[in-house]
């Protein structure tokens, strides 16, 4: 498959000029690229049934938009996790780190777009609008002209274009390469939606038509291809920690596709991806489940109180770092009231304290919930 190729520029760089996308000449999958394939389909298509039997799938996916959201940002350098960006969704005061607000405006990225969808066809329109949403009002902002294609050349890694690892299109190509990239991702053909979605992520870091922003614009395009090509009823598979498991792998095979022709071997890395994810999250939905369960269990042993506690408990999935405030605005409780509920919660080991010195302000974690998601 020719993806197209580096030419010298005027004013003496090389960058690389994508060619006809898809290309007219179809190219074979490997034995190994359809056994990947297969494998992949049948845990993401179970992934997708066991997932609407969770009792608050929404929550489910609230949680994952989060993992999301802080994998993806940490792939480019980000320094605040899944956890600080959930105490700063509660306005928990801690000393934040400043990029923080690149995995807010992730989250609500992700959101706008999967929202959009439902009236907007997935499209350099929706594209725009999701970049602005995720740039706009972050430190990356300035001088990137967050919702707008690029108007100057770009490059990743070196000093200028000359000492650049890669070098994207010039402005010059994009239109064209952008129009080619829109038709793709409304053609009807027999090509298989995981390698169609495949090729889609790989063929938009190669134009990288944005200053800033690319990679995670990217990652947010294989969920939205997901749900709008119909493979995901709901937004259940999010690759990013894929991804940043296997993030030198990740850059240099999507570097082999534009670089080296080395399409298949693109192809086999994604689809395992999205194979492995599955898996995982298919264990997770389970582990979701069986929580759940036990967690009724002991809150009906409270007694008065448990009516209280499993409204609460149902707030936890969705927000599973708190302090006492929190409990009152979602209870209405009095403060003491509000801690009492706190301190049964402990003590039924749902809630547990995150730094059990601290006697003011204290932050509280439904930990069980947060381990199926995160390590930290």
């Amino acid at each position: 498959m020719r993806v197209g190729k580096v030419i010298q520029q005027p004013t003496g760089y090389k960058a690389f000029v994508p060619g006809k996308f898809p290309p007219a000449d179809s190219f074979p999958l490997s034995q190994k690229t359809q056994k990947l394939h297969a494998k992949a389909a049948l845990l993401l298509g179970k992934l997708d049934g066991i997932t609407q039997l969770l009792p608050d799938l929404d929550f489910f996916i609230f949680m994952y938009v989060r993992k999301e959201a802080a994998l993806s940002s940490e792939i480019e350098g980000t320094k605040a996790t899944m956890f600080d960006a959930i105490a700063a969704e509660a306005h928990i005061k801690r000393d934040m780190p400043k990029d923080v607000d690149r995995i807010l405006s992730y989250i609500k990225a992700m959101n706008f777009g999967l929202k959009r969808l439902e009236k907007l066809p997935l499209s350099l329109r929706l594209i725009r609008e999701v970049h602005k949403t995720l740039l706009e009002g972050t430190g990356d902002a300035p001088g990137k002209t967050p919702g707008e294609f690029r108007k100057s050349q770009n490059w990743i890694g070196g000093g200028s274009p000359e000492t650049a690892r890669y070098v994207p299109p010039p402005p010059g190509e994009l239109s064209r390469t952008l129009d080619d990239f829109e038709k793709f991702l409304h053609a009807q053909d027999n090509m298989p939606p995981l390698i169609r979605t495949a090729l889609m992520h790989a063929q938009f870091e190669t134009i990288h038509p944005f200053l800033d922003g690319n990679g995670r614009t990217g990652r947010l395009l294989v969920t939205f291809y997901l749900c709008q090509q119909g493979i995901l009823e709901r937004p259940v598979l999010y690759l990013s920690e894929y991804f940043k498991r296997y993030r030198d792998a990740y850059f240099d095979l999507l570097n082999g596709y534009h670089g080296r022709e080395e399409v298949l071997p693109w192809l086999d890395f994604f689809l395992e991806g999205v194979a492995q994810v599955s898996e995982a999250a298919i264990q997770t939905s389970k582990k979701i489940t069986e929580l759940r369960e036990e967690e009724l269990k002991r809150i009906h042993s409270l007694g008065r109180s448990a009516k209280t506690a499993l409204d609460v408990l149902k707030h936890l999935y969705q927000l599973p770092i708190i302090n006492v405030r929190k409990i009152e605005q979602w209870t209405a409780l009095t403060r003491p009231a509000a801690n009492a509920l706190v301190q049964r919660l402990v003590k039924l080991g749902i809630l547990v304290q995150r730094d059990p010195d601290v006697t003011y302000d204290r932050i509280f974690e439904y930990k069980q919930y947060l381990r199926l998601f995160s390590k930290e």
